[in-house]
């Protein structure tokens, strides 16, 4: 018994942890180029926008567009 026992052995599946690194990077260096453009702002910078809610919408939605919203 000359081989040491690994309970987790090498997953091929899962993600390269180099790739989340750079990602993460990535992601950092758009905040921080978007903090340096808008520096004396009072709203932080957020990195996604958030999805439109129903008060954003004008009210000129067709009948088509409410009728499909409830299958949705």
């Amino acid at each position: 018994m000359t081989e040491k026992f690994d309970p987790a052995p090498f997953d091929r599946h899962a993600a390269d942890p180099r790739d989340a690194l750079k990602a993460d990077a990535e992601t950092h260096a758009r905040l921080e180029a978007g903090l340096i453009d808008t520096f004396p702002a009072s709203d932080p910078v957020s990195e996604v926008q958030p999805a439109p809610s129903i008060h954003d919408s004008n009210g000129n939605t067709s009948l088509w567009d409410k009728v499909a919203n409830w299958f949705r």
